[in-house]
């Protein structure tokens, strides 16, 4: 494809105290096969010295734009960037990843072959001795256009839905929003943001889940494409005193939008399979707290005791899920605090070996 003749892509890419892994983020989006890009670097107020790196690289590649604002957190400074937009496609790239560099033609001949509103793809978790590939959907590449397909995805970001319950561990392997192609007029046209983190946890699923009311075709590329770093001290491994309420207001805003938008009763199910499942996130987490194991199993009771979970639990169909899943959630829905609890300490312990072991 001519990129003096085909569709500019915009790259966000929100930058806070990266310095360790700023460059070969920038390396792998300015080498890119598809060289008609912008690079819209936001740099939410560092402390270290990633600005520095950022302005090298602007000096040396006029495409790079560098925008530099307090620091206000990851979703702030992605509905930032949408100011500077101009290209016809948009991306978001996390500042600690990759990409392969063949990605933004890969996404954007897909694109414009299948006149796709969106273009998505699987990725790789990169921890410090191993790679994992994550599959979303198969290995195989599938054009998702009209109903019931393209509801299908739609309601992956409220949650998982009968057999889906299958895989529970690809809840959301979907919801991200990097790792995909948008049509840039959708997200502009709608005034489509980021809601903040500090408000519902973790603002991604929402997001998409607002975006793809408005997609009619979106086209799933079986490629990794995204490289994911797990190996940094992250978020994830920090207790996180208001996850409950937090995820609550997220539910509630997917509630909102369900019913505001009459969808049908699929999407209300599924976004109780996510509360349901949520316990995994919220237990984890619990377990991250620096109390007594007593405090944890009783914060443990508390969460699958809220009415709000018990209400959920109600729909959930444990007859699609895998038996150790079956066992774990049964043991939730029937409000075994104690069991939970162990269970989830045994599901750590497992976890923690297979991350760090070798493929």
């Amino acid at each position: 494809m001519d990129s003096k003749f085909s569709p500019r892509i915009s790259i966000i890419i929100p930058v806070y105290n990266t310095l360790d892994y700023l460059k070969p983020c920038l390396d792998s989006v300015v080498n890119q096969t598809y060289q008609n890009i912008e690079i819209i670097c936001i740099n939410d107020g560092s402390t270290d010295n990633s600005l520095e790196i950022l302005k090298q690289y602007q000096n040396r590649d006029k495409r790079i734009k560098v925008v530099s604002k307090k620091n206000e957190g990851l979703s702030a400074a992605r509905n930032t960037a949408h100011q500077y937009v101009t290209g016809k496609y948009m991306m978001y790239l996390d500042s600690d990843d990759w990409l392969d560099i063949n990605t933004c033609e890969m996404a954007v001949s897909k694109a414009e072959d299948e006149n796709a509103d969106v273009v998505f793809w699987n990725y790789v978790r990169e921890f410090d001795t191993i790679s994992k590939p994550q599959t979303i959907y198969g290995t195989e590449e599938i054009i998702f256009e009209k109903d019931p397909s393209i509801q299908q995805v739609h309601r992956r970001f409220a949650g998982l839905y009968d057999e889906e319950l299958k895989y529970p561990e690809k809840a959301d392997s979907i919801v991200t929003a990097w790792g995909k192609l948008y049509r840039s007029d959708i997200v502009l046209e709608h005034n489509l943001h980021f809601v903040d983190t500090k408000e519902i946890g973790t603002e991604d699923a929402l997001f998409n889940l607002y975006l793809f009311g408005y997609v009619q075709k979106a086209v799933y590329i079986s490629d990794c494409l995204n490289h994911y770093r797990k190996n940094r001290s992250s978020l994830t491994a920090t207790y996180k005193e208001h996850l409950h309420e937090q995820w609550r207001t997220l539910f509630g805003y997917m509630r909102e939008y369900i019913d505001q938008n009459e969808l049908d009763k699929s999407f209300h199910i599924a976004l109780n399979n996510r509360i349901c499942l949520s316990i995994i996130g919220l237990g984890f987490n619990t377990l991250l707290a620096d109390q007594p194991a007593r405090q944890k199993r009783n914060a443990i009771k508390r969460i699958i005791s809220d009415a709000e979970y018990r209400k959920a639990a109600r729909t959930l169909k444990l007859k699609y899920c895998p038996i150790h899943w079956r066992v774990f959630l049964w043991l939730a829905k029937h409000n075994c605090a104690a069991g939970v609890y162990y269970a989830l300490l045994g599901m750590r312990s497992l976890k923690r070996k297979l991350d760090t072991k070798k493929k």
